[in-house]
């Protein structure tokens, strides 16, 4: 399968890296605003880069991958969908639902990976016959990434629902909207963010209660060698997502 990447950050460089030693997934095309700065890519990783994104989508790829950022993913979806398949990383756009409305009525597919969390596929099969009651995040992140004043103690910094903590902290909350996709939607995923002085990793803790019990699933995540300001899991995930689209055996 070959791969059109969409921005040449942190998790694009992985799959770059990664993908050396794949032998059915290869990148070989990447849209960038920028030719010049990332000119290296293309000797070093046998690409091509396009500023057009038309151009782009005409080049020889059987899916776009977008590893740049939320106004990316608002730019190009409708246009990139219309023509190609799509896997979104950042999921922070679907904030905004209304974006998921056209995909809908799209033929091709959007392929959203499950990034620096787990339980997606437990709580969509609950939700299968409406018997998902609740999903509760509570996710733990070092003081210093939430608040610009020192505390001294774990803080509760918001407490509510998916929507509103979205609105208040955008940058911190992809989890939240990754959760309410697969589950109950941004107005009934309840979420708790906590400010610690003493954490040195984010911690995502799921509960999930429904009629076929309960279950709790805990996430302390390790930062990508890449850029600490991602998630090793997240880009994991993208890989893992590519690889089991080309898999005849599908699990789960």
């Amino acid at each position: 399968m070959n791969i059109g990447l969409i921005g040449a950050g942190a998790i694009g460089r992985f799959l770059l890296n990664h993908m050396k030693s794949q032998d059915n997934l290869h990148v070989t095309s990447i849209l960038v605003r920028d030719e010049e700065k990332y000119h290296y890519l293309v000797d070093e990783y046998n690409v091509e880069l396009y500023t057009n994104l038309n151009d782009f989508l005409k080049s020889n790829i059987d899916i776009v991958v977008e590893a740049e950022n939320v106004e990316a993913v608002k730019y190009y979806l409708k246009d990139v969908l219309n023509i190609k398949d799509m896997m979104v990383i950042s999921i922070g756009a679907f904030s905004d639902t209304s974006l998921l409305e056209d995909v809908k009525e799209n033929q091709h597919k959007l392929y959203l990976p499950s990034g620096a969390v787990g339980g997606l596929d437990l709580i969509q099969n609950v939700k299968t016959l409406e018997h998902l009651n609740s999903v509760t995040l509570t996710t733990t992140k070092p003081a210093a990434s939430l608040l610009d004043d020192e505390v001294s103690e774990p803080t509760v910094v918001f407490e509510g629902v998916a929507k509103d903590a979205i609105d208040k902290f955008p940058k911190n909350m992809n989890v939240s909207i990754i959760l309410s996709l697969a589950g109950l939607g941004i107005d009934e995923t309840k979420v708790r963010l906590i400010a610690d002085p003493n954490a040195t990793k984010n911690t995502h803790h799921v509960k999930i209660e429904g009629e076929f019990g309960e279950a709790t699933i805990e996430i302390k995540n390790n930062p990508l060698k890449e850029n600490p300001k991602t998630s090793a899991l997240a880009a994991l995930s993208v890989l893992s997502t590519l690889e089991r689209i080309e898999n005849n055996i599908i699990i789960g």
